[in-house]
């Protein structure tokens, strides 16, 4: 109960000047018991936080760690606000998940044994031809060598899967591998039949999210199952595993023959991801069972959806570090926040982390305008055409709203017309949706300069189709010097050339320098990730719109997401072909043998500027599976390697304790900076104000080609740069296998950023490393 006492001086009055004061006070009055309200309802209202223990603080009177969290969380529990224990985590770390109001957390972080109490965090989601592509066959290379990855284990943690599709028939495969764990989750959507010898697993994750929602999540709005409402899940799982189908196609686009990178992998599902996200604690806990089940690659495209968090406070990266120390290899998506700076995530280096590219396919649609000039855009629209009628053409800014959101287009400037809608905002199909909605016959969807020439196919349900920026302003120009514009668009099918060139980056796909460590280059690689088919959930439309009715069995969508798991798939046949390889050394094996050049021989570019690409947006190049089975050198790197990395950028053992178990000392083994790791690039930074000046490297490569080798370097340096490599000839023997060597940088001035390579060659392997300099003014830059 709240007591309101007025001062002797106001008193009731008839004087208005009285009364007036007389509000005011019991407005301020009402004001403060508002504020203090609300205050206290944010000091007692709870969330979900992390909690990252002490392994080895677990009292002896106290049998499990189980139990001592339970005790912990009693301590600061009250009667009025008790906490349940959400995950218990053992394996990728320590510790455990529960809902706490700030006053518990706080009161946890002073207790002995607790590292840190981080609160949980809503994580987002980041397909035929691309073996092709890849250059993979049944006759040579990688794929026989590997088995097709036959009993490899890939634990994909999504939205879950959709076991019907074709994609996951185990027909052909032996008995599932001796040393599998898992099991799968029975639920009445989801019953035991789901599983078989290509699916293993199959487990739900929810508990984190549901907390968030104070338990609202339901079978409405989310199958609380492994089973895929969504779509995203079944894509990538198939895109890195499945099986081979024949006659699959999306509709009359990229029909052929359909199969995974890795055919004879098994897909052990941990589903992950909602309709709004996933959560922090529901990955660490997904993360945590594959390590328990026995995967050997966890395929992860999910990520933070701004900057990347320092890695002792983010849950992948910490997860990601358990499950190398088990030599599993983590394969994440970078992100879709591009083209910008310092946008790419998942960029701890015990991280293999996957850019977008295009590959040789097009789905052309080109518009034709009134006065015959064609412009090339991509569509997979797959009703009836517009044939060779010319229709009235309007821009969308003049008709209610630039961006086609729903139901802010005027029915009466749009009917019978077609519409021109800017990218971004709301969804590319919805905007055709809304255009269909406000009576037009067709919609034109163009880039604005921030997504250059990127062209994202997609499934309309009018006919539309997407044009680059610079195409774009000229059909906008023609719009506005014709006093009757008209235009069509003609739709062309499915092409596979050389033009446009192959790969190109996507516009989308999130880039370095490394947001976190300017000395690791990241991303470490590109792959296919743009119009990628793969298997669809059937609970949902390929548009996941209401209005969209249709079902497919497979999908064409663009994503890191996509390029994700064609990595994770790769890496293991890899696995497969080499069982005793470190996660470093098969991550080390597609960066070195990675290409730099497209399909016509030029250099890569990439789609936002139109330009050249550069290492900080391709980090060492695009995948060439072939060629990675047989690298010749591999960079090798393992949890000591790690830890004196932390050590290097400044972390402490109560920091470092959040990702290894026994006590650390910095002052033993530490890396003189942390571009010393024995990382397969080089990332350097050098400080303008000073004029640049010295920076060196050490790194230890391995033989794993030729006993008796000799191997020479060849060096590319970046301009205003001198790069010196010593010695510049390694050999190796039977006796021998590794060997060391250093690499120093010289300023000689220069601008914002400058590239180049090394290569080790011995006339049979090449093995390259790209090189990226930033010359930097600020120590903010330096220590991001």
């Amino acid at each position: 109960m709240i007591f309101i006492f007025f001062p002797k001086n106001i008193q009731r009055s008839r004087d208005p000047k009285m009364a007036t004061s007389l509000s005011s006070y019991i407005l301020l009055c009402s004001l403060f018991i508002f504020s203090f309200i609300s205050l206290t309802q944010s000091i007692d209202q709870t969330k979900t936080y992390i909690i990252h223990a002490s392994k080895s603080h677990k009292p002896n009177t106290f049998s499990t760690h189980h139990h001592w969290y339970s005790s912990v969380l009693q301590s600061v529990s009250s009667s009025n606000q008790q906490s349940d224990i959400i995950y218990t985590y053992e394996r990728s770390v320590n510790g455990f998940s529960a809902r706490l109001t700030r006053s518990q957390a706080s009161q946890l972080r002073r207790l002995p044994g607790i590292l840190s109490v981080i609160p949980d965090r809503r994580r987002t989601l980041h397909t035929t031809h691309t073996p092709n592509f890849l250059g993979l066959a049944d006759t040579f290379g990688l794929w026989p060598n590997a088995e097709y990855g036959d009993d490899v284990i890939v634990g994909v943690l999504d939205t879950g899967i959709w076991p019907e599709r074709p994609s996951f028939s185990d027909e052909g495969l032996p008995p599932v591998p001796a040393t599998w764990k898992g099991s799968c989750e029975v639920t009445p959507d989801f019953p035991a039949t789901a599983c078989n010898r290509k699916i293993i697993g199959a487990k739900a994750y929810y508990r984190g999210y549901t907390a968030s929602l104070n338990g609202l999540l339901n079978e409405t709005n989310g199958s609380l199952s492994p089973r895929d409402t969504e779509g995203h899940g079944t894509h990538t799982a198939s895109t890195a595993a499945g099986a081979v189908v024949k006659d699959a196609g999306f509709f009359d686009f990229a029909t052929g023959e359909a199969r995974g990178m890795a055919i004879k992998a098994r897909i052990a599902v941990y589903k992950i991801c909602w309709t709004a996200g996933c959560y922090d604690s529901d990955i660490l806990a997904a993360m945590d069972q594959a390590i328990d089940d026995g995967v050997h690659i966890i395929s992860l495209s999910v990520g933070s959806s701004g900057y990347a968090p320092q890695y002792y406070r983010d849950s992948i990266a910490i997860g990601a570090f358990g499950a190398m120390q088990h030599g599993i290899l983590t394969s994440c998506s970078a992100g879709n926040s591009g083209p910008g700076a310092y946008t790419a995530v998942n960029i701890a280096p015990w991280i293999f982390t996957i850019g977008a590219s295009t590959i040789d396919r097009e789905f052309p649609a080109d518009v034709v305008l009134g006065d015959g000039r064609v412009y090339g855009g991509v569509s997979l629209y797959s009703g009836d055409g517009l044939g060779e009628v010319q229709y009235p053409l309007v821009y969308a800014a003049d008709c209610g709203d630039r961006y086609c959101y729903p139901g802010k287009l005027n029915a009466s400037l749009v009917a019978g017309k077609i519409v021109i809608c800017d990218r971004g905002g709301n969804a590319r199909v919805e905007k055709g949706a809304a255009v269909r909605e406000a009576g037009g016959v067709g919609m034109i969807h163009t880039n604005l300069d921030e997504n250059g020439e990127e062209l994202l196919a997609d499934a309309h349900l009018c006919p539309a189709t997407m044009l680059g920026a610079a195409a774009g302003d000229k059909v906008k120009e023609y719009l506005k010097s014709d006093p009757s514009p008209t235009a069509t668009i003609v739709f062309r099918g499915t092409v596979i050339g050389t033009s446009p060139s192959a790969p190109r980056v996507a516009s989308f796909s999130s880039r370095g320098p490394n947001y976190r460590t300017a000395e690791i280059l990241k991303p470490d690689v590109i792959a296919p990730g743009v119009n990628i088919l793969a298997g669809w959930t059937g609970y949902t439309s390929p548009t996941s719109l209401d209005s969209d009715s249709r079902r497919v069995d497979f999908n064409i969508i663009s994503g890191t997401s996509m390029s994700c798991p064609h990595v994770s798939g790769l890496s293991a046949l890899l696995r497969k072909a080499h069982p005793t390889w470190s996660p470093a050394a098969i991550k080390s094996a597609l960066m070195t043998t990675a290409k730099f050049l497209d399909n016509i021989g030029e250099n890569i570019t990439d789609l936002a500027t139109g330009v050249e690409s550069t290492p900080f947006v391709h980090g060492s190049g695009h995948v060439d599976p072939n060629r990675a089975l047989n690298p010749g050198l591999v960079y090798d790197a393992g949890i000591d390697d790690y830890v004196a990395f932390l050590c290097a950028i400044g972390y402490d053992s109560s920091k470092i304790a959040t990702f290894v178990k026994d006590p650390v000392d910095c002052s033993v083994g530490k890396l003189s900076s942390p571009g010393d790791l024995n990382y397969p690039s080089f990332s350097v930074v050098f400080d303008s104000k000073n004029g640049g000046g010295v920076v060196k490297y050490k790194r230890v490569v391995k033989n794993v080609g030729d006993v008796d080798c000799v191997y020479e370097v060849s060096v590319s340096s970046p301009p205003g740069v001198e790069v010196v490599v010593l010695p510049e000839k390694l050999e190796f023997s039977e006796e021998k296998t590794e060997a060391e060597y250093e690499i120093t940088f010289t300023s000689s001035g220069g601008g914002s950023q400058a590239f180049g390579a090394i290569e080790w060659s011995d006339k049979v392997h090449s093995v390259r490393s790209p090189i990226a300099v930033v010359w930097s003014s600020s120590s903010w830059d330096i220590s991001m």
